[in-house]
């Protein structure tokens, strides 16, 4: 090995920063892995001379593709998809599907790269990947999403298959537009195999499955209390989000005996200092999922809540934060706000919810931060499970499934405390943990394959 192949962490980042002009969401990614990968690696000279990280940090490939439909005005409509496959060392590429304005390629690299280490960490056989489109599915009608959808799977279809790459839902997918997808999918190819995960009970989905991520979190955050010797039962939560993520996640902390404060949407946050009670809940999956309403709308049916247009909810008082929105929703300023108002644990629902100088602020504080990459992995974790009763042609029932995504979280913990204790023992830095768990499965499988 050349002296020279041996860089150190900023040489590293330059390379990737040189590489990835402007992508600022999948840079950020991979300083945030490769700060303490470069940490575990250093004495390790088959993954530098292998390369290693280098080769995760560039995709297997990138496919970008037109998507044109017709919406219901007869114009036709242009958007752009894509396809990230990340990395298939330890399986078959496997991650979500996201339609929203906000997506592009950047966001989507990202997304594949953290995946690749979150479904490491699960133990399953799944490599990583991510996917989606510009298209924003609000307020359009169930059959201009139909005929996207449609569209969309047309192109993506030859690129897809159960031992190939599985994708699944995300932001802006749930069951409506898996369904779709499906459908089409089944049209083209005439074939019914498990190609995608979050798909309805009725033809092939997985119980649990819309559960999953957000009880995971919170399963993930009771483990690190736990370690802690601390509990759920009688803490203050506050959480960002109200879809699929937040309210599951919102349904269980209530279930442990926590009390959930807020819920938000883009347009704002919903406080409720009486608690969002599992009624409450229900009738926010109700306009949500079915009136596709905004949250602003609480306040008209729960009126000692109050809604802050426009702001996102770390500001108010608790001793729980669970982001389940989106990617960068909780700032540096924010982070402080959370440590000073007395939080003691942090878990994210959300993939890069927390920006890195956030990051570094829980750190500092000694907050107990549990990764998107290790907490929110309940979600892949039984999507990875509905693909083995696929292959199977089987159903589990949702007690099996339940304990199954218990015990999964609770690996997840254990090898995040493995790799990342420190101060002797007396503290967990789970993002180490994470990253070197998750990197340390990857990296042995692509050393076992040689140089492809």
């Amino acid at each position: 090995m050349a002296v020279s192949d041996h860089v150190d962490l900023s040489t590293f980042m330059e390379g990737v920063k040189k590489r990835n002009t402007g992508q600022t969401e999948f840079i950020q990614a991979v300083q945030e892995v490769a700060q303490d990968v470069f940490e575990f690696i250093d004495d390790k000279e088959e993954y530098h001379e292998a390369q290693i990280l280098r080769r995760i940090a560039e995709p297997d490939r990138v496919v970008s593709f037109r998507v044109c439909w017709e919406d219901d005005n007869h114009n036709i409509r242009v958007q752009r998809g894509w396809r990230v496959q990340n990395n298939n060392a330890i399986g078959p590429y496997k991650g979500g599907i996201r339609f929203h304005p906000t997506v592009t390629e950047s966001v989507l690299k990202f997304l594949a790269f953290e995946q690749t280490f979150k479904n490491s960490l699960t133990g399953l056989p799944m490599g990583g990947a991510k996917g989606g489109s510009n298209f924003n599915p609000s307020g359009k009608s169930d059959s201009e999403v139909m005929r996207f959808c449609q569209s969309f799977m047309t192109e993506l279809y030859r690129h897809i298959g159960p031992d190939t790459d599985v994708p699944a839902g995300d932001i802006g997918v749930g069951g409506r537009e898996i369904g779709y997808m499906f459908g089409q999918y089944k049209r083209i190819t005439n074939r019914w195999e498990g190609v995608l995960t979050g798909k309805a009970l009725e033809y092939g989905g997985s119980q649990m499955r819309p559960e999953a991520t957000g009880y995971g979190a919170v399963y993930f955050l009771q483990n690190m209390l736990k370690h802690a010797d601390e509990d759920v039962e009688g803490k203050s939560a506050v959480i960002s989000g109200s879809g699929n993520v937040a309210t599951h996640a919102a349904e269980k902390l209530v279930e442990l005996g926590g009390k959930v404060l807020t819920l938000s949407d883009s347009g704002g946050f919903i406080h409720d200092p009486d608690g969002i009670d599992q009624e409450k809940i229900d009738w926010i999956k109700t306009l949500k999922n079915e009136r596709r309403g905004r949250i602003s709308e609480y306040v008209d049916e729960f009126s000692n809540a109050s809604f802050h247009e426009g702001e996102r909810p770390w500001s108010v008082e608790a001793d729980l934060a669970l982001p389940c929105a989106t990617q960068n929703e909780l700032n540096e300023d924010e982070a402080k706000a959370l440590v000073k108002n007395g939080v003691i644990a942090v878990s994210e629902g959300a993939n890069m919810p927390t920006t890195l100088e956030g990051v570094k602020v829980f750190q500092e504080a000694m907050i107990m931060y549990g990764p998107g990459k290790a907490a929110n992995a309940g979600g892949v974790a039984v999507s990875g499970l509905e693909m083995s009763q696929n292959s199977e042609r089987i159903s589990w029932n949702q007690e099996k499934l339940g304990d199954m995504l218990t015990n999964l979280m609770e690996d997840i913990h254990g090898k995040c405390v493995e790799y990342g204790e420190v101060d002797g023992g007396k503290a967990v830095n789970y993002v180490k943990g994470a990253n070197i768990a998750g990197f340390k499965k990857v990296a042995d499988a692509m050393l076992a394959f040689g140089v492809v």
